[in-house]
């Protein structure tokens, strides 16, 4: 990837919350949110996206050509299962991943995933046109949230290589109490989880976020299931001190899921 003659970016680090995959079809003020955040910064080489939706047994990261688009929900009406998003992938930084994993090997999957709707209901929004060619890695649901983090660390150099790294899930995401009104009141507990992860990411204290976030109530109600929360260890690994922290949208959908956006630079 280093040879390439085009000057490449310092990309900020981002996660999304991106809740359900109806707004992939929606013009609201979180899609809006999505849409201006792809201006808002320098055209990426890449995108290396970390999705709640790809849960393995070891760390993979998609190497084909082109990508598939995978539907993984039901009960959703037929104009989002007829969404394609055919963005090209990017074996070349699938394979720099590949040799990077010295510390916590990464597998290469040239054939079974693709794009899932964690990612392609956000990229949608912010690149239309599909003309980034996009990476996944997934999640290995064997391994406990430092793991997640300090696999994390690995990646971090990509970001000078214009490569855009991308976490997205959601900070409070419990389906088994979700309210189907969109704009529902945000319960009490969930209101309070999104507040503290808001006030250990401003105080820079990685070690709580990533030991402490079920010690409480709240948070064993906010995530009972780390899958949509691990892609923000990802964003936290791969940002440094120096990284200015913004909320480029905060606020909570169906009453249990925070749609805060996280970035870093």
């Amino acid at each position: 990837m280093g040879s390439d003659k085009q000057k490449l970016e310092t990309m900020p680090t981002i996660f999304l919350g991106h809740g359900s995959p109806m707004n992939s079809i929606e013009k609201n003020d979180f899609t809006i949110s999505l849409a201006r955040l792809g201006e808002s910064f320098p055209f990426p080489k890449a995108i290396l996206m970390i999705s709640a939706h790809w849960m393995t047994k070891g760390t993979w990261v998609t190497r084909m050509k082109a990508p598939k688009t995978i539907h993984d929900f039901h009960g959703f009406p037929k104009e989002l299962f007829d969404i394609k998003y055919p963005a090209p992938g990017l074996p070349e930084l699938a394979d720099r991943i590949f040799a990077m994993g010295s510390g916590i090997p990464v597998w290469l999957d040239e054939t079974q995933w693709g794009l899932d709707h964690g990612t392609w209901s956000v990229l949608k929004h912010m690149y239309p046109k599909a003309d980034v060619p996009v990476v996944q890695l997934s999640l290995d649901m064997t391994k406990p949230p430092e793991y997640h983090y300090h696999l994390a660390l690995q990646l971090r150099t990509l970001r000078k290589e214009g490569v855009l790294i991308l976490g997205s899930g959601n900070i409070v995401h419990n389906l088994r109490l979700i309210d189907w009104e969109l704009n529902a009141k945000p319960f009490d507990w969930a209101v309070e989880f999104d507040i503290w992860v808001r006030d250990q990411l401003v105080k820079k204290n990685h070690l709580a976020l990533i030991h402490e976030p079920q010690n409480s109530s709240a948070g064993q109600m906010s995530i009972p299931t780390l899958d949509h929360y691990l892609p923000l260890l990802y964003v936290l690994g791969v940002s440094v001190d120096s990284d200015p922290l913004s909320f480029p949208y905060k606020g909570m959908q169906n009453g249990s899921i925070s749609m805060r956006s996280v970035r870093f630079g």
